[in-house]
């Protein structure tokens, strides 16, 4: 028959391979082909343990004798018994027909299994995003009903149901009526369903540090309105978390994390320490909180899939013929599976040692699938696994119903980690570089916006909560369908209509962020004055890291100001006239903008606080002077352009009279790189089945840069100096690169706009950075600092790193800093090959430990991801250097150019004019910045969130007008304790790495 000839896809894994494994744990050869092992399987009381006999003839006697005694005997199939052994005790086998053999039957752990029933959220994959989350509203029906069949069942086989995403809980809370929400809560508060704290699975590393720590306020709210404890999270699929994930967790008050790593096979963490990282260890962060964290991952059964593999979702007979086979493979390997289990290589395992303990954390899920639902077969095999066996004994368990047990017996005795725990996966993110830099710019507006509004008197947090909401989903693991090159309707091959919608999430919440931020300048501005013998006024506001000199945009609408009147800008504090520059929108040229006109002009500002600029009658905006020349410079930079290939052949800092670019590197500063890759495209997870040999690079099928650049602008006015280019680059239609030196700042920004050519073709986008520096000394993750001395998890990726901003260099006498906006992947001296083990594709000779290579763009991955990305993509790099500066402080400072760009309010409100300046919030410790201010989630009159960067806790004075008391807290503002205040001053002491909220009673509202 000609389907005979068919297969199953690459992206169809099977069990049969692991089960084979299974089957043969522990088996020696008795006689002929039988086979028989010593399994950790008991019954009886006394107890008995069991010798399991495979590869008999059917119906043939089989006998199990010590000498002349005979201990038990059935037939082919059946499990023989003896008494349990203290020390190995040698036995014979005797098989019918065949012949016998002597058997060493070691003694036995007793384990304690804990099967933990969830089903694993990926919001799309499977389906339509819709279809999913509708689908998982049904589980928790689903849920109810089982809890309901097996409550008069033994107590260890109850249905129990631990809801790995909390999401489907808040949306099912809302659509069921009240009979049915009072069922699940009484069942949330009997243990018998958990709600974990994450709302769903996260690339954490995409995530701000406010986006992660607000996304866990919907657990905190359930636990506070409705007496559910939350004290665990569930992160599953993804490999890796950021170092700032235990904060977040902690903050919320989670002291248990159960991880389940997919390797996908393009995770190779067996390479980078992971053979030495033990099951469970508590995980450490910098600031002292911790977490005891469970982890799977592939090798141990196809991370969440282990409980499937076993049998327990599918019967009893299933269960007891794998689950002693795993059992002893934990006992006795390093791990229980090799290549067969889907996703990683079979390497082998020198170093890792087999699991020690007797208690075991075990996830089934209803299915062999993603988004299974809630079934009753694992509580039906628990009820007749225990009716049955003394050991293993197996237990319906939430999440933290194993870690309770785990934790008293062994808390003691685990190993503890910190550090950051590098995601393998991160390298995705680039496959949608576009909408993620949206949604890195709209983290920081959102901040901007809570902030304008607190400071205007005005509650956003609906609004605020929702952007982050959206960003969050955008945020969340699944960026795509299973074949995400098709575009049905529904299933796996929905990948248009999932894109679609994941790309709204990033696109919308952008949208919203920066309608926020724009509508709390306008509601601050209405309550406060303009000078009044201006035209109008701006109150520019800084709500970055430290006091500083930069540019400032402003939009004077032709209704204020008519476009044919001449202006000047002063700067209200000195009387000074400021220079700008101005572009008018004209409605004759542009009829579907606002008529007026654009103003920049460079001014300095106090950070968290403000200045004032009145808009009056004058002369006119700076003269704008063409240059014909391939270099530009300010008081701080000369930068010079190659005109052959349009990189950066120098950037010299006049100050330090040093230069920062590595000549001799192999790739200019900020080259455009092109790679193709020879795998095929539209293949299910080919990527991950597919290895990089040692020292053969066939896979990288072409790597090409940018050529043929064109000087398009040149200009020079009292503002600042730019160079403006166009190149030619393979994989792209254009590529233009835009310089700038901003006068009196010290900072060189590059703009790198391209619009990329749809190609299904695996490829990828990088803009190359070589400093004239030693290898990076920090870099900023989501809620700590990497580089240098720091720690990382054993087994966190090494090839690339998915950075928040900035990357700092120090050779002793400079720091330098280079920044980015849109685009988080670098790799550090090299370029690696996307390929598992990810060999370096360059060695340079010398070596270029200071050259940042930015992963701007890729498709490598075969599923999950989107298989190719177009149009124009903006991505936006700055650099900047010190003599003798803190790495830690010059990063922030370098990278606030674009990600807390100063806000123009417009003054419009009557009555006295507005200070010409002022600061809201300071503190004075360099390494802490004020994050931002915000409503109290605890009815005090404001929040003010800290973070440090600092590696030691510090303590800082937080001046805050009004302020009558203050308490600090974490994030959530829960376990708040009173802070010494006066006049104002708040004294503060804050963990190394934390991101707290300091809650604050004031006298008076802000003005």
């Amino acid at each position: 028959m000609t389907s005979r000839l068919l297969r199953a896809s690459l992206g169809s894994p099977g069990y049969d391979d692991m089960r084979s494994t299974l089957s043969g744990a522990g088996t020696v050869v008795v006689a002929g082909s039988v086979r028989a092992a010593a399994l950790p399987l008991f019954r009886g009381d006394p107890l008995h343990q069991a010798v399991r006999v495979t590869g008999a003839p059917a119906g043939a006697s089989i006998e199990l004798r010590d000498g002349d005694t005979v201990l038990d005997s059935g037939v082919a199939g059946d499990d023989l018994w003896l008494p349990e052994v203290a020390s190995p005790r040698a036995v014979t086998v005797s098989v019918e027909g065949v012949g016998s053999g002597t058997l060493v039957v070691q003694p036995q752990r007793k384990w304690t299994v804990h099967v933990v029933h969830h089903s694993h959220l990926d919001i799309g994959y499977t389906d339509r995003q819709g279809v999913v989350l509708r689908n998982h509203l049904e589980y928790l029906d689903s849920a109810l009903d089982l809890a309901a069949a097996t409550d008069d069942w033994p107590d260890d086989a109850r249905f129990r149901w631990t809801v790995e995403s909390a999401l489907p809980v808040r949306r099912w809370l809302d659509a069921r009526d009240k009979a049915a929400v009072d069922r699940f809560l009484a069942l949330a508060r009997d243990g018998r369903i958990e709600v974990t704290a994450m709302p769903f699975q996260l690339h954490t590393e995409a995530c701000s540090v406010e986006e992660l720590h607000r996304l866990l306020r919907f657990t905190d709210d359930l636990r506070e309105r409705h007496g559910i404890p939350v004290t665990s999270a569930m992160h599953t699929d993804v490999p890796g978390a950021v170092i700032g994930f235990v904060d977040a967790l902690a903050a919320s008050g989670v002291r248990y994390l159960s991880a389940a790593h997919n390797w996908a096979g393009r995770s190779v963490p067996f390479l980078t320490g992971g053979q030495e990282l033990g099951r469970p260890f508590w995980w450490r962060s910098p600031a002292g909180n911790r977490l005891l964290v469970w982890f799977t991952d592939t090798p141990h059964g196809m991370a969440y899939m282990e409980g499937n593999v076993v049998g327990l979702a599918e019967s009893f007979p299933a269960a007891e013929e794998f689950l002693p086979g795993y059992l002893w493979l934990l006992a006795n390997e390093p791990v229980p599976y090799g290549r067969e289990a889907f996703g990683w290589s079979g390497h082998t395992l020198t170093k890792k040692e087999p699991y020690p303990h007797d208690v075991l954390h075990l996830r089934v899920q209803g299915g062999n699938a993603d988004n299974a639902g809630p079934s009753i077969v694992p509580p039906s095999v628990i009820r007749a696994w225990n009716e049955k066996y003394a050991y293993p004994k197996l237990r319906m368990s939430t999440n933290t119903d194993f870690f309770v047990d785990a934790e008293a017996r062994i808390g003691d005795r685990v190993p503890e980690h910190s550090g950051d725990w590098t995601d393998w996966w991160a390298d995705g993110l680039g496959s949608g570089a576009r909408p993620l830099g949206y949604a890195r710019r709209a983290q920081h507006a959102v901040r901007h916006a809570e902030t304008l509004h607190t400071l205007a008197g005005a509650d956003a947090t609906a609004e605020v909560d929702a952007v982050y909401d959206k960003l969050g989903l955008f945020d969340e693991h699944t960026w795509g369908a299973a074949n995400p090159w098709h575009d049905h309707e529904d299933g796996f091959d929905s990948g248009g209509l999932q894109w679609a919608r994941k790309c709204e999430m990033a696109y919308s919440g952008a949208d919203d962020a920066d309608d926020l931020r724009h509508a709390g300048a306008h509601r601050l501005g209405a309550r406060l004055a303009p000078a009044a013998d201006a035209l109008t006024s701006y109150l520019v506001t800084n709500l970055g890291p430290a006091d500083r000199t930069d540019l400032v945009e402003a939009f004077l609408p032709a209704s204020v100001v008519p476009l044919d009147t001449a202006v000047s800008i002063v700067d209200a504090r000195s009387g000074a006239v400021l220079p700008f520059e101005e572009s008018a929108v004209r409605p004759e040229d542009w009829p579907t903008r606002p008529a007026g006109r654009h103003l920049r002009f460079v001014v300095a500002v106090p950070s968290v606080g403000h200045a004032r600029v009145d808009v009056v009658p004058g002369s006119g905006p700076s003269s704008v002077e063409s240059l014909d020349s391939w270099q530009i410079e300010n008081e701080y930079y000369r930068v010079s352009v190659d005109p052959r290939d349009g990189v950066l052949r120098s950037i010299f800092d006049k100050r330090a009279g040093r230069e920062l670019v590595n000549g001799g590197a192999y790739a200019g500063m900020n080259q455009y790189v092109y790679e193709r890759y020879s795998t095929a495209p539209h293949v299910n997870h080919l990527s991950g089945h597919i290895e990089a040999p040692e020292g053969d690079l066939a896979l990288l099928a072409g790597r090409s840069i940018g050529r043929r650049a064109s000087l398009i602008r040149a200009t020079r006015s009292a503002v600042g100096e730019t160079l403006e280019i166009e190149l030619d680059g393979e994989g792209v239609r254009w590529l233009r690169t835009t310089i700038t030196l901003i006068a009196g700042v010290p900072r060189v920004d590059i703009t790198n706009k391209l619009y990329k050519d749809g190609a299904p073709a695996k490829e990828s986008v990088f803009f190359a950075f070589p400093f004239a520096m030693p290898a990076p000394v920090a870099w900023e993750l989501t809620g700590g600092v990497g580089g240098g001395d720091a720690p990382v998890v054993p087994g966190a990726a090494s090839h690339m790193t998915p950075v928040r901003h900035w990357v700092a260099f120090d050779d002793g006498e400079v720091t330098a800093v280079w920044a980015t906006l849109q685009a988080p992947l670098v790799m550090y001296g090299d370029i690696f090959l996307p390929y598992a083990p990810f060999p370096p594709t360059l060695e340079p000779s010398p070596a270029e430990p200071g050259t940042v290579y930015s992963w701007a763009m890729n498709n490598i991955w075969d599923t999950n991801f989107p298989a190719q990305q177009q149009g124009e993509t903006t991505f936006r790099y700055a650099v900047a250097s010190a003599a003798g500066a803190d790495p830690r402080v010059l990063g922030p400072a370098t990278a606030a150019g674009f990600t807390d760009a100063f806000v123009a309010v417009p003054l419009t409100g009557t009555g006295a004019p507005s200070p010409a300046e002022g600061r809201v919030a300071s503190v004075d410790h360099p390494q802490v910045r004020v994050a931002g201010i915000g409503p109290s989630r605890r009815d005090h009159d404001v929040v003010v969130y800290l973070a440090s960067v600092s590696e030691t806790a510090v303590r800082t004075f937080l001046r805050f007008p009004g302020a009558e008391r203050a308490w600090l807290g974490t994030s959530l503002e829960r376990s708040l304790e009173p802070l010494s205040i006066s006049d104002g001053v708040i004294d503060v002491e804050i963990p190394a790495g934390g991101f707290v909220a300091v809650s604050i009673d004031r006298t008076a509202r802000l003005r």
